[in-house]
């Protein structure tokens, strides 16, 4: 008995400690940046498993405020030139990472092959790096995202799709339009402009370089 109360009191506690680390320590993007659109795939079937993620509970993107900060800036500056932020992905829960290794794991289902890695073999997906056991968006402080622009009304074309598994996504692709180069170097100069850093594989893809949970890998859930 006296253990069950123990493991009780723990349980209770490690809930109360991470409610506490989303009220103070992360934000919710519709409330605190509510110019942004939010396309929260992982909340949808239209991912590359083609159902909705573990730990996606609703359609919101949480990132930490520091993160967020730096993301308000963004947003204030690229819609000075006609555009708008959509967000596909901020925080992401372990419980999720985990569902994409096992959907990795199952090489029978191929069912969104089509859309998302026409090019590859799901079996190189763990060597290829695009499957992993951990995620920096777990962290907290990384975000995917493009521009939507206002006046078109579409998202600017950045000459691939976001979760695209191939080379078409690395962010120095050439075989892509003037146009659609210029469009991922803007997105990056502005992102890395206040405070973020992109990475090669992925044009949509950025962390801010100062995250305050650069060890920390968190797993509750995005409601």
């Amino acid at each position: 008995m006296k253990r069950l109360c123990v493991m009780v009191m723990l349980m209770l506690w490690s809930c109360e400690a991470v409610a506490g680390v989303i009220s103070s320590d992360f934000v919710k993007l519709s409330e605190y940046l509510p110019e942004a659109i939010l396309e929260i795939r992982y909340c949808t079937d239209y991912n590359f498993v083609g159902e909705r993620i573990d730990g996606y509970e609703a359609p919101e993107a949480l990132l930490t405020r520091e993160a967020a900060d730096a993301l308000r800036e963004v947003s204030d500056e690229v819609m000075e030139h006609g555009y708008r932020l959509k967000i596909y992905d901020a925080y992401r829960p372990q419980r999720a990472v985990n569902h994409f290794v096992r959907w990795a794991r199952n090489l029978r289902d191929t069912k969104m092959k089509k859309d998302f890695y026409p090019e590859l073999d799901k079996r190189v997906l763990f060597k290829q790096g695009y499957i992993a056991r951990k995620s920096g968006h777990s962290r907290g402080s990384t975000v995917d995202l493009t521009l939507f622009d206002v006046k078109a009304s579409h998202d600017a074309d950045m000459g691939g799709t976001f979760d695209y598994f191939g080379r078409r996504s690395h962010y120095d692709y050439r075989n892509i339009t003037g146009e659609q180069r210029a469009n991922r170097k803007y997105l990056r100069e502005v992102m890395t402009r206040h405070g973020f850093r992109g990475i090669s594989t992925e044009w949509w893809h950025f962390t801010l370089k100062d995250e305050p949970y650069p060890d920390t890998y968190f797993d509750f859930e995005v409601r």
